[in-house]
């Protein structure tokens, strides 16, 4: 992937450039390592809704998702009604995709018994880490082994929207995998963070 250099100077991920709010995000957030079970889970359902869409769009409606959505509560989230789906269709602020929406109220129940079966969502998702190497070359893999044995897995468990691409950006955002570029001054920022993240489990 094309480089990008960044007003400071530096180069980074060609995506960086893509619209206000991506630097700062690519800066500080992607690919370091998460363990805090709400930020999976509302990665995990954002990355549902990017589906079809650009990530700058979900980011931008980041806020509005996290009000309308309890805060991405795992607990909260679950106890939604039809009369909440109602709700949600109708806030303008989010996307408004049926499937999607109940997708993501399904996926938190999902996601309350997962938790309770491995300790922490964060324990199970750390499972699937990608070991060194499956990834030769950063950016060139919209899919890999993990991500399609996570999406199996989490299908199998009752997930929805959350196919084996989906699994894979996830894993990119949350830090299971570094794949900044090659080049990229973040990449030296990722690599020293996942060295000193200790391992849910």
């Amino acid at each position: 992937m094309d480089l990008y250099i960044a007003p400071d100077g530096d180069h980074r991920c060609g995506w960086a450039a893509d619209g206000p709010g991506m630097l700062e995000y690519h800066d500080t957030e992607w690919g370091f390592p998460v363990a805090d079970d709400r930020r999976l889970f509302e990665k995990v359902s954002l990355e549902g809704f990017q589906s079809g869409l650009s990530w700058r769009t979900i980011l931008n409606k980041r806020p509005a998702f996290r009000e309308a959505f309890a805060g991405f509560d795992p607990e909260r989230v679950a106890r939604f009604t039809d009369d909440d789906v109602t709700r949600l269709l109708g806030d303008a602020r989010i996307v408004r995709h049926r499937g999607k929406i109940e997708a993501v109220i399904n996926n938190a129940g999902r996601a309350i018994d997962l938790a309770e079966e491995a300790g922490s969502l964060a324990a199970y998702f750390w499972r699937f880490e990608l070991p060194a190497g499956e990834v030769a070359t950063p950016q060139t893999m919209s899919t890999s082994p993990s991500s399609i044995a996570m999406a199996k897995d989490l299908k199998k468990r009752g997930w929805r929207f959350v196919g084996p691409t989906t699994a894979f950006a996830f894993m990119q955002a949350m830090g299971l995998v570094n794949d900044h570029a090659a080049g990229c001054q973040t990449r030296e920022a990722v690599t020293a963070a996942r060295a000193d993240f200790v391992r849910p489990g």
